[in-house]
């Protein structure tokens, strides 16, 4: 495993449904035989559909809908993702995300719970760079 890649640390996603997309490393694997892989990976949790912009002669109502946000997980290969130079270490994922949250039973449940996580964390103010719409 690359030590730049760590738990909390902000990436990009560069292939597939969320190419484009930010997100956070939540638990790396590394390949071994052990564990029966053949590629490093990593569980990253992220933002699908960041919030909108908020003006102050808006209404409660509509600020509250503006800044709603749909959170992804994922499985990904090192190779899909580009680390960025920041962190997030005020949100703690390991408690939410898991390798067993992935399967498709728990995934639902795990997304509303990102969801209040990453909510409240925006409302708050924290990590704006996260919580924004990535242009290029």
């Amino acid at each position: 495993m690359p030590k730049f890649l760590k738990p909390g640390k902000v990436v990009i996603v560069l292939n597939g449904r969320y190419a484009g997309r930010k997100a956070v490393i939540v638990q790396t694997t590394d390949k071994s035989p052990e564990t029966k892989t053949k590629f490093s990976s990593a569980i990253i949790a992220g933002v699908d559909r960041a919030p909108k912009r908020v003006i102050r002669k808006m209404s409660k109502k509509t600020i509250e809908k503006r800044s709603r946000i749909k959170p992804f997980i994922k499985k990904i290969n090192y190779s899909h993702i580009m680390p960025t130079r920041y962190t997030l270490t005020d949100i703690d994922l390991k408690k939410i995300v898991s390798e067993d949250s992935l399967q498709a039973a728990n995934r639902k449940a795990v997304k509303t719970q990102l969801k209040t996580e990453f909510q409240s964390k925006y409302v708050a103010g924290k990590n704006r760079w996260f919580f924004t719409k990535l242009r290029f």
